[in-house]
């Protein structure tokens, strides 16, 4: 399933992100499941708060390093769509 641009991705209970101090890394943790997340991976993850669009995520991150909007909508679909087939995000 690939999110729409008026879908609103949320972490489904259980999901979360975490900061790794020693590793100085962030990572998605779900009930027996990790993933390392690069800086691309943390940024989006890190603007899903469960009221915002996929549209609305990507014009924040659009104007937050001056990328071009679509640009940032592909990456961040693909993003979100893997992630939501691993059931580490939901949409509503």
């Amino acid at each position: 399933m690939t999110p729409a641009d008026a879908d609103v991705p949320f972490l489904p209970r259980g999901v979360r992100m975490h900061r790794c101090k020693v590793r100085e890394t962030w990572f998605l943790l779900a009930p027996e499941r990790a993933m390392k997340l690069d800086d691309i991976g943390a940024a989006i993850l890190g603007v899903v708060d469960g009221e915002r669009s996929l549209a609305g995520i990507a014009a924040k991150l659009a104007a937050d390093y001056n990328a071009p909007a679509d640009m940032i909508t592909g990456d961040a679909r693909t993003f979100l769509a893997e992630l939501m087939y691993r059931r580490m995000v939901e949409v509503r």
